[in-house]
């Protein structure tokens, strides 16, 4: 997709509705134990972006506070009349960056995960795809993205740094 592209989205039941522009910074494919209880299956596909990239067009968002697997606050942003879950702020990057509920998308297989993480949590009869690197835990950006798209996320992690988010 184009930088200047835009895809949209929503929830389960219609009331919400959001647009992003763009393509993410990194597309991961979590299976860790904590995602697996925060949304019920075996796995989340998160769309990482920065937040001004996301727009939200129609409907309210409520928002629950659980730990992410850091320790930190990882706040859930879902629809406030169904509940589905549409995105998430991580500790690391503030309200600068949002993990965006790939499934939620309204073309929901516009991005393909750049990486499958937390592989060793992984339901035991779970397989992952050929092609796309996979990780027992996680892995260090810089190691499999291109350098237009760490210097986005270099970008956002100085923005916190500086004291905004």
């Amino acid at each position: 997709m184009a930088a200047n592209d835009t895809q949209e989205g929503g929830c389960g039941c219609g009331h919400t509705r959001y647009r992003v522009s763009g393509d993410p910074i990194f597309v991961n494919n979590c299976h860790c134990t904590l995602c697996q209880h925060q949304t019920g299956s075996t796995s989340v596909v998160n769309a990482f972006f920065e937040a001004e990239r996301v727009t939200l067009l129609a409907g309210a968002l409520s928002e629950s506070v659980v730990t992410a697997g850091s320790g930190g606050a990882h706040t859930i942003c879902r629809c406030e009349a169904c509940g589905v879950a549409l995105w998430s702020f991580y500790p690391r990057l503030g309200r600068l960056g949002l993990g965006l509920r790939v499934g939620t998308l309204d073309d929901n297989g516009a991005f393909t995960p750049d990486a499958v993480i937390f592989t060793d949590e992984a339901m035991p009869w779970v397989t992952f795809p050929e092609g796309i690197p996979r990780f027992a835990k996680t892995y260090n950006p810089k190691d499999i993205l291109p350098p237009e798209r760490i210097e986005r996320l270099m970008a956002m992690a100085e923005r916190r740094r500086a004291g905004e988010g």
